[in-house]
């Protein structure tokens, strides 16, 4: 993003219209970081653009694990014309609604290295975003036990390692996990 208060000026121009046509019941806040020369850029040398939205309307953006605040933060990301790897450069919030999320992940990452050192046997998370599997893989990368992203569109998800079992390669990783649930599948399939 090179005009960071353009940019913001254009993501708040959208949410004006989004609230006014909506008819949503919510307040926002654009804030961008390493907009002027004074403001500092993040810890990545990335300018941010964050969004907070405050209001009774909010536990709209935030139903069904945050589909409407991702898909308006994914809006915002296509009218800034922003390539895939430049999505984390804008950030929406409802309520602390993520900040919440992130922490959930660290705790179920945290429970997860525990239980796969105790058993030595493979853990599949629940299936999520793209930007949650991130998240994860990077909160995992420092136990140092393997992991590996397996499943197709919104059904993928993580899963993690045992040191001497790790993935050959993620997808067949992934397929062994599931193999396990294999029967739970198939008595509902049609046949």
């Amino acid at each position: 993003m090179d005009d960071v208060s353009q940019a913001a000026r254009t993501i708040a121009k959208f949410l004006q219209s989004f609230t006014l046509n909506s008819g949503l019941r919510l307040r926002y806040r654009v804030k961008a970081r390493g907009a002027t020369p004074g403001d500092a850029p993040d810890a990545s040398g990335a300018h941010v653009l964050s969004v907070e939205f405050l209001g009774p309307d909010t536990r709209y953006l935030t139903a069904r694990n945050g589909e409407l605040l991702n898909a308006l933060e994914h809006i915002a990301a296509k009218i800034l014309r922003l390539e895939p790897d430049a999505h984390d450069q804008v950030s929406f919030d409802a309520e602390h609604f993520k900040a919440d999320r992130d922490r959930q992940l660290r705790e179920s990452a945290a429970e997860a290295v525990e239980r796969v050192q105790t058993t030595g046997q493979p853990h599949a998370f629940p299936a999520m975003s793209s930007r949650e599997r991130r998240t994860l893989h990077m909160l995992l990368s420092e136990s140092g036990l393997p992991t590996a992203s397996s499943g197709e569109g919104p059904g993928r998800f993580v899963v993690l390692y045992p040191a001497d079992a790790g993935p050959s390669s993620p997808e067949s990783a992934g397929q062994s996990v599931h193999a396990r649930h294999g029967h739970i599948r198939d008595a509902f399939r049609h046949r």
